[in-house]
């Protein structure tokens, strides 16, 4: 089915109108006569061999197709070749490779001179972030084309278009085409695929929701979790907390959990939340998180994830701080700048007579031996202009801390320290 109704120009190509578009990148570059090497980076099903394809023919090149996953060294070299004959002979190479990703640094870089020289054009398809998968040289010659999955109405699109092919219209009831296509999870080939299995029926009525989910398993949503998908959504969870949402921050663990993401490494990054952007105004934050991470090691799964869940809950509606975080980043600023300086002799212990005979100790005020606990003396090196690190926020018990520093900042004044 994906291949009777692919698309034969690229104003046919649904989704991607706003890369393909008169204001789109590659509608820019196809009207100026100016198209140049490209990576398209997206999801699976989403048209990139089709785009590629279609630019080959646009731009009047050979469509040349490679798998990085099938390809070594030999192939590469045997398709240069090839392609050098044809600009010999006046025409151009479109060299399209798939899973480019996977091509290691020295291969990647064996496609330069060639692009250089005008012997390929190249379009590279990934799924995978170009940032972390593909080298700097390679990156720099050619554009990223971000492509985005399906939609809703772009699978129905789709839908419409395969009907139309077919002759006839989908077996199902609205709603169950509409779960059918909820099924795809934004990738157009996966959509055709199912539509061809449901065309394949032979039914006497339109087939309801509940019966075609028992007919056909609900296709697994696309997580790595090592992979850049992995990346996107523990950031979208960590935001979640951060932005105070808990039905966002259990959404976000949830669908790591549903794609088979370690627990575990979910209790780490929700121990550092706790750490990073509550802090000191929630201490309990912390131990909550460390008591769920204990829970899940007693109890497993599934038990133990509700432990997780729990705690994603409490931290989203903790009070948020990052005063502790950002000081701790300010002293270690600090400590870089200023070297080896010693502490103040006052504050040094002097163990030896000849420490002692250094000054090592003398003068140290021995803070409870003051009416309120408090000496107000200088810990800073001597000589070092006094910095301001924390700066704790008007929230939660930090509110209070903040109480208590302004106390022994007005002490210190007032004692001249």
């Amino acid at each position: 089915m994906a291949d009777r109704i692919r698309p034969t120009t690229l104003s046919e190509v649904i989704g991607q109108d706003r890369v393909l578009g008169p204001d789109g990148p590659l509608g820019a570059m196809l009207a100026a006569g100016s198209l140049g090497s490209l990576i398209l980076w997206g999801p699976p099903g989403v048209g990139k061999t089709t785009i590629a394809r279609l630019l080959a023919h646009e731009s009047d090149r050979a469509f040349v197709q490679i798998s990085a996953i099938f390809s070594g060294v030999p192939e590469l070299r045997k398709v240069f070749e090839a392609a050098r004959l044809r600009r010999d002979q006046g025409q151009g190479t479109l060299l399209f490779v798939d899973e480019i990703h996977r091509f290691n640094k020295a291969q990647q870089d064996s496609f330069l001179p060639h692009m250089e020289d005008g012997t390929i054009l190249l379009v590279g398809a990934t799924t995978e972030n170009p940032s972390f998968e593909l080298n700097a040289a390679l990156l720099s010659r050619a554009q990223v084309i971000v492509l985005g999955r399906l939609g809703p109405a772009d699978l129905e699109r789709l839908a419409q278009r395969a009907e139309r092919e077919l002759g006839r219209a989908l077996p199902l009831t609205g709603q169950a085409r509409d779960a059918l296509l909820e099924m795809a999870d934004g990738d157009g080939r996966a959509a055709l695929n199912l539509i061809e299995q449901v065309m394949a029926w032979k039914l006497t009525a339109p087939l309801g929701t509940d019966e075609l989910a028992k007919r056909l398993m609900r296709r697994a949503a696309k997580y790595d979790k090592s992979g850049d998908e992995h990346y996107n959504l523990i950031s979208a969870l960590h935001k979640s907390v951060r932005g105070s949402d808990p039905d966002a921050a259990l959404y976000w663990l949830a669908r790591m959990l549903e794609g088979g993401e370690d627990p575990r490494y979910l209790a780490r990054r929700l121990t550092r939340m706790a750490i990073e952007d509550i802090g000191l105004a929630d201490p309990a934050a912390q131990r909550h998180c460390l008591d769920a991470w204990a829970l899940y090691e007693r109890l497993g799964s599934p038990e133990g994830e509700l432990a997780l869940a729990q705690a994603v809950i409490y931290l989203a509606l903790a009070p948020k701080s990052n005063a502790g975080y950002v000081a701790y980043k300010a002293a270690r600023e600090q400590a870089r700048k200023t070297g080896s300086l010693m502490p103040p002799a006052h504050i040094l212990n002097a163990p030896t007579a000849l420490m002692k005979n250094q000054g090592y100790g003398a003068g140290y005020a021995y803070d409870h031996d003051a009416d309120d606990g408090f000496s107000g003396q200088n810990y800073f090196p001597e000589g070092m202009k006094r910095p301001v690190l924390y700066h704790p926020v008007e929230r939660g018990f930090e509110r209070e801390l903040k109480k208590r520093l302004d106390w022994f900042v007005g002490q210190r004044l007032k004692r001249g320290g």
